[in-house]
């Protein structure tokens, strides 16, 4: 490599460096504002507007969220349930989709994959489903309601598909074969274990999808128990804004107690707390996953 080579390299280099870094701050900005809105006088935030550091200090908002601290434990735990339980059985289920679809010895699999790939396209709307799930399958304020619909995601079976499909090498199957593995085998030994990138991405998708459904909640769920966190929250601001609403009407200053601004603040970061703790851990599973593929040999 020539002298001007290697300067075009380190400016090069040293440019994707800079860009990376104003991404990052970009993208760090939004959340460093809400962390400092949950942070702010409910007054000042409506006086002065979000700035990166507060200008008078306050917990009022989680104050807010907390006031009855049982509520929020126990939307969380349903939150964490729903997510925990959700997440697992869904990629077993979609890891073995995968697989199967991906199988050039599977009879039926482009008959299987066309069914996958239609409701992509079309859907049955939402009044046929809500019929199915509330008359039919009777799952009305049940656990199984918050679950079962995300078990077996369209999109994440085809990524899976496609990730086993580029990072297991047909040989490799064959091989297990001969040395007389059937299949629940291979798919345990081999597919899982060479998968673990492709499991983790696709893991936390369908993980982001869990913890931040409220529309199911809304759907099939009376029972308070049974709120998820996000649909509890959702709840808890409108029934301030709409306090808010009756006091500026009536003449009544009751909107002075209620912090909406810092509490929907609040609200986001207790919401995203537990995913930014949950990326680090998959981060380096979901970069290999994005490049499998993209080298062949």
């Amino acid at each position: 490599m020539t002298i001007k080579e290697e300067n075009s390299t380190k400016l090069f280099r040293l440019l994707a460096l800079l860009f990376i870094l104003l991404g990052a701050i970009i993208c760090f900005i939004p959340f460093l504002l809400i962390l400092s809105a949950s942070l702010t006088n409910n007054e000042s935030i409506i006086r002065d507007g979000f700035h990166l550091l507060p200008k008078v200090w306050s917990l009022q908002g989680y104050t807010t969220v907390f006031r009855f601290p049982d509520q929020v434990l126990r939307a969380y735990g349903v939150t964490v349930l729903t997510t925990v339980v959700g997440t697992c059985i869904g990629l077993f289920l979609m890891t073995m989709a995968g697989y199967v679809l991906q199988r050039r010895d599977f009879k039926y699999r482009n008959f299987f994959s066309f069914f996958i790939y239609f409701t992509t396209m079309f859907g049955g709307g939402l009044v046929p489903w809500y019929m199915l799930m509330t008359k039919y399958l009777k799952l009305t304020d049940t656990y199984t309601a918050l679950i079962y619909p995300g078990l077996m995601t369209p999109f994440l079976i085809i990524l899976m598909k496609n990730f086993i499909r580029a990072s297991i090498p047909d040989e490799i199957i064959e091989s297990a074969k001969i040395d007389g593995a059937n299949d629940f085998l291979i798919y345990y030994r081999i597919v899982l274990q060479l998968s673990l990138p492709g499991i983790a991405t696709v893991g936390f998708f369908l993980a982001l999808q869990y913890w931040n459904d409220w529309f199911l909640t809304s759907l099939f769920i009376n029972n308070t128990h049974l709120f998820q966190l996000q649909f509890y929250l959702y709840n808890l601001i409108n029934a301030a804004d709409s306090i808010s609403r009756l006091g500026a009407g009536s003449g009544v200053n009751v909107a002075g107690d209620i912090p909406t601004e810092s509490t929907k603040m609040a609200m986001a970061v207790i919401v995203m707390g537990p995913i930014l703790f949950l990326y680090p851990l998959v981060q380096r599973y979901f970069v290999k996953s994005l490049t499998i593929g993209a080298v062949k040999g």
